[in-house]
């Protein structure tokens, strides 16, 4: 089982890339994870350019898509939504829509913020587009508030039950994501 980590931060010590980074470490035995890395290479969505030779970064999201079981998204909050660079790789990413992989696709979504919210609006609104896309976001979600004081010195997670609800989460796309496998065996 292969599920693509897509983190809405570009910043180097992103909070929610270490988010991305500790579900690699602490991923179920069967789960293997990827953190797709090409947000910054994304360029701003533009109708004439998505052509059947679309971009090679996009293209490139696209095949990172399409090859992965489910999907798994970590994403700061700012201004109470996503970030731009974010929405717009998904807007690249459901297109064309008769097409997508994205319709059908299991996706999580968590999300870290150093407020006392722990970006719960940015993950409403992530949930929001990524439904719109057709992907199958699962009910549960992880907020972290307070992640400027949430990882110690190295970089891991101060609390047990974060990361419990990490491999909850995983457990749960990994779940969707075998129902799809067994679906397509019995068609």
């Amino acid at each position: 089982m292969r599920l693509l980590a897509i983190s809405g931060s570009l910043r180097a010590d992103s909070y929610n890339t270490r988010l991305l980074r500790i579900a690699a470490e602490e991923a179920p035995v069967g789960i293997e994870i990827e953190l797709w890395d090409g947000l910054a290479s994304i360029p701003p969505y533009d109708a004439d350019l998505d052509t059947d030779l679309a971009p090679q970064p996009v293209r490139e999201l696209r095949d990172a898509i399409a090859s992965a079981d489910g999907l798994i998204f970590a994403t700061p909050e700012y201004n109470s939504s996503i970030p731009g660079v974010l929405k717009n790789a998904i807007d690249w990413a459901s297109r064309p829509r008769a097409t997508t992989s994205l319709v059908g696709k299991p996706a999580a979504v968590m999300g870290a913020t150093t407020g006392h919210f722990g970006a719960v609006w940015a993950q409403a609104e992530l949930r929001k587009v990524l439904g719109a896309t057709g992907a199958r976001v699962v009910e549960d979600e992880i907020s972290l508030a307070l992640a400027d004081d949430a990882f110690d010195d190295q970089g891991q997670l101060r609390d047990e039950r974060i990361l419990d609800s990490i491999r909850d989460l995983l457990n749960a796309v990994a779940a969707e994501a075998e129902l799809d496998r067994e679906l397509a065996l019995t068609a």
